[in-house]
């Protein structure tokens, strides 16, 4: 299940990425970003560190033309984190990664819905939600372009948009990701929300396992909803 979910985020940063062009691969990590955009913008290595894998990374990270974020997936038990740090690498933020085994239904609220985007007006207003949400930018380029590959939510309550989500879907599992509520419309169960109604539609179509990477924030509510916790993710920036 490690692998299903590291998999599945991977795969989200390699598919936004290839419709820019701007995704590589070698044989230690690949790498992606895209321009005038704060996402994916990411450096994943294929196994555990080493001190020449770290060395060979930094030598592309010199000359991207956006900074990348280093995520660590703590599977291996070997504190190689250590490494990143020695090396100039600063911790910028941690996740939990946590997947769910979907079989029980929840009552969705009442006048709350999920619209998919389809457009470019409505691809505006989920980077806007999404803006206000998270702090940071997707481009709008690179939401119509990939609309075909994941499903960007925006999230309605009596027809104000409250919210977005975005799943991406590996073989039977489904990815969830950037479930985000802007400041001023938190702690109305919006979030929950959105949750339950993506678990629903997973049941609905009959797949194995839903993952998600959460807050330490945010993990409380996936508990709530039968999420189980897998490994941490430490996310990592070159020192500048």
């Amino acid at each position: 299940m490690n692998t299903t979910n590291i998999h599945n985020l991977t795969s989200l940063w390699k598919t936004a990425a290839l419709a820019s062009e701007t995704y590589h691969t070698t044989p230690l990590f690949d790498y992606c970003y895209i321009e005038k955009s704060d996402w994916p913008n990411r450096l994943w290595f294929h196994q555990d560190l080493s001190s020449q894998s770290i060395q060979t990374a930094k030598a592309i990270l010199t000359q991207t033309p956006t900074p990348l974020v280093i995520p660590y997936f703590d599977i291996y038990k070997s504190r190689s984190f250590e490494l990143l740090e020695a090396a100039g690498f600063e911790l910028i933020f941690e996740q939990i990664a946590m997947f769910l085994k979907p079989t029980t239904t929840f009552e969705e609220k009442a006048n709350f819905y999920l619209s998919p985007v389809q457009n470019e007006q409505q691809a505006n207003l989920w980077a806007h939600l999404f803006k206000q949400a998270f702090g940071y930018t997707i481009g709008i380029s690179s939401i119509l372009n990939n609309k075909q590959h994941f499903i960007y939510y925006i999230a309605y309550d009596n027809e104000q948009a409250v919210g977005t989500g975005l799943t991406n879907v590996t073989h039977q599992t489904v990815g969830v990701h950037s479930i985000g509520v802007p400041p001023s419309m938190r702690r109305k169960g919006f979030a929950a929300a959105i949750m339950k109604n993506l678990i629903n539609r997973a049941i609905q179509n009959n797949r194995q396992s839903i993952t998600l990477q959460a807050s330490n924030m945010g993990k409380g509510l996936y508990l709530k909803l039968g999420f189980q916790e897998q490994f941490l993710i430490k996310n990592y920036r070159l020192k500048l």
